[in-house]
């Protein structure tokens, strides 16, 4: 096992993942509550994915944070033809709503032995760990209620989430921010070289870590995953 004083790990596609209902539900509530223009469900569900994917893409590009707030307005706002008053949407009650919508449709471990691999990192105590994560349509104070859920909080020693810090990978303030949190009292001496990066995404993952000048490894969108840190000299 390649040892490293501090490891740092995506959330999404790298320990967790969708629950394929939360995205049906998701859509069913928009249908039923904000579809003035009776859009079908599949239109509002290609409506979400636009939207998922444009705003990752600013987000990764501008370095800083959308909202799940303002993508939720942008999907009203697509459904209804850009023709809405905003005027009308309860935000405070949206959030809730989406909340229990999460809930009751959990996000799963990504895979089987997440837990055992993170367990492993730290039964040693010579390891600290964090979540270095951009939020889209879940916001951070429901994912770390999430990861509790699942059984991930108790490896983890502190969580970052893009959309609390108003940063997103693969900008250096984000990753700039997680290694100012490492807690230098277990790591007096810690240098870059002592730090590693995981995650699935080749640009915001892996470019963003190696341009910080810290260690990374891309998993699960290749031919490795969460157990190769265990053995391989990463």
């Amino acid at each position: 096992m390649a040892f490293y004083k501090h490891y740092s790990f995506d959330l999404w596609l790298t320990l967790i993942k969708s629950n394929p209902t939360y995205k049906q539900e998701r859509v069913q509530y928009f249908y039923r509550n904000f579809n003035g223009k009776h859009k079908s469900v599949e239109e509002i569900a290609v409506i979400f994915r636009q939207v998922d994917l444009m705003v990752n893409a600013i987000n990764e590009k501008a370095g800083k944070n959308v909202d799940a707030d303002e993508m939720y307005l942008m999907i009203i706002s697509m459904i209804n033809d850009y023709d809405y008053s905003f005027r009308e949407v309860d935000l405070q009650l949206l959030d809730q709503d989406m909340e229990e919508i999460v809930f009751a449709h959990m996000p799963k471990l990504y895979c089987d032995n997440c837990l055992d691999v993170l367990a492993k990192i730290k039964e040693s105590g010579k390891s600290s760990t964090n979540i270095l994560s951009n939020t889209g349509f879940i916001k951070g104070k429901t994912l770390k209620k999430v990861i509790n859920h699942l059984g991930i909080g108790q490896y983890i020693d502190f969580q970052l989430y893009s959309d609390e810090v108003r940063m997103s990978k693969p900008s250096s303030g984000f990753f700039q921010l997680m290694l100012d949190t490492i807690d230098r009292t277990k790591h007096p001496d810690l240098l870059l070289s002592d730090v590693i990066h995981i995650g699935d995404n080749p640009h915001a993952d892996v470019r963003g870590a190696e341009a910080m000048g810290i260690n990374s490894m891309l998993i699960n969108s290749n031919h490795l995953s969460i157990s190769n840190l265990l053995y391989d000299t990463v």
